[in-house]
């Protein structure tokens, strides 16, 4: 990749460790598709990365599937109860095995029917039988890391990857104390958003409440702003609002759960958002998957008690989906036009010493991120 792509040139303004006194990352690492490419193996390709709910693969045979860029995975519950995961490839000549989600004792290519055990081994291959030096041995899929994280299955591409929980530490027990009955929850729904914009730019538009107050009047009157902080911990932050505004609100009405807060969010390094909405235990994701330079897939996973919501739950999600999404998406596709123009090249982060509502050092520690794995130098 060419260093002035990458790296500071002429004009730019410093990205400085202190958000207090950083310009945002220039412009072109949102446009240029360079910068794009480098991202699927400098991020995408040794990250953890959401693929599913364990409760969809629940049973031996149960699988999922997910595509991280090109790059094709299934998981499966084996035979002893365990989950793997592995590449979604034929090893004969690389046509995709399985598609969605499903159940299946042997996964059975398509195309020529060899077939895999659910470990992987492949069991059985046509016409291979006399063949000199074909060792069956020798063909077995190739495995992917997969960690269960409060019900999230996780699968990264990185044979020497940490588990999530040495990554993140500190996670699990917030999501916990927020959602203890975590363990319990269930896939309910997914909805699926098409976004015309750079997927960095919408991490950007989760990181930060500072357009809250203009952008979602419904959100500020059910969460309360005063409590609303973010606080960054390695590759995660943590964006919560302890205090319970009001039950009877312009978003939805709820009754107080196990736990009474106002809200409570997490930014997972690279692309993963996590959400528990007041009132009864509930979990949902909010994925960011790139598609293209400008162009971002969202997936949305709800988890609940049951696979079909309460009304009160029910309500919570059609607030999201009606309201909250296209109000976001708005932004970020507007955004992602300014970017863009010859008029625009750099922002400053608006940063203050309580790290209040209003503070953007949780988009600057996610750009921190960015320009690090990248090893852009714009100092």
């Amino acid at each position: 990749m060419s260093t002035t792509t990458l790296n500071r040139k002429d004009g730019d303004q410093p990205f400085n460790k202190d958000p207090a006194k950083s310009f945002t990352l220039p412009a072109r690492f949102y446009t240029d598709l360079q910068v794009y490419d480098l991202e699927k193996h400098a991020i995408f390709y040794n990250s953890w990365w959401y693929a599913g709910h364990v409760s969809q693969v629940q049973n031996t045979g149960d699988y999922l599937t997910t595509e991280i860029h090109e790059q094709n995975v299934f998981v499966v519950r084996d035979r002893e109860g365990e989950l793997r995961a592995f590449y979604n490839v034929c090893q004969h000549r690389g046509h995709e095995l399985v598609s969605g989600n499903g159940h299946a004792n042997l996964i059975v290519c398509p195309y020529h029917a060899w077939s895999y055990d659910l470990d992987g081994q492949l069991k059985g291959a046509r016409n291979t039988e006399n063949m000199e030096g074909f060792k069956k041995c020798d063909f077995a899929l190739k495995p992917v890391q997969v960690n269960v994280f409060c019900g999230l299955v996780m699968v990264n591409l990185d044979p020497s990857a940490k588990p999530l929980t040495e990554q993140a530490p500190g996670l699990e027990a917030e999501i916990r104390q927020y959602c203890p009955s975590v363990d319990d929850l269930v896939f309910a729904q997914r909805d699926t958003y098409e976004v015309p914009c750079n997927w960095k730019v919408m991490i950007d538009n989760f990181l930060e409440c500072y357009h809250c107050h203009t952008a979602h009047r419904d959100f500020v009157d059910l969460v309360d702003m005063e409590s609303y902080r973010s606080k960054i911990n390695g590759i995660y932050s943590s964006h919560v609002s302890d205090a319970v505004k009001s039950t009877d609100n312009k978003a939805y009405k709820f009754e107080k759960g196990d736990v009474d807060f106002g809200y409570a969010g997490w930014f997972l390094w690279p692309n993963l958002t996590i959400w528990a909405y007041p009132g009864e235990a509930n979990l949902s994701v909010l994925q960011m998957n790139p598609a293209g330079v400008e162009q971002t897939i969202e997936f949305q996973d709800w988890f609940a008690k049951t696979e079909t919501p309460s009304p009160q739950l029910k309500d919570a999600m059609d607030y999201q989906k009606d309201v909250l999404q296209p109000e976001d998406i708005g932004l970020c596709v507007s955004v992602q036009k300014g970017l863009k123009s010859q008029g625009y090249n750099q922002g400053r982060f608006v940063v203050d010493g309580e790290r209040s509502e209003l503070s953007e050092h949780a988009v600057h520690h996610f750009q921190r991120l960015v320009a690090d794995a990248l090893g852009a130098e714009l100092g």
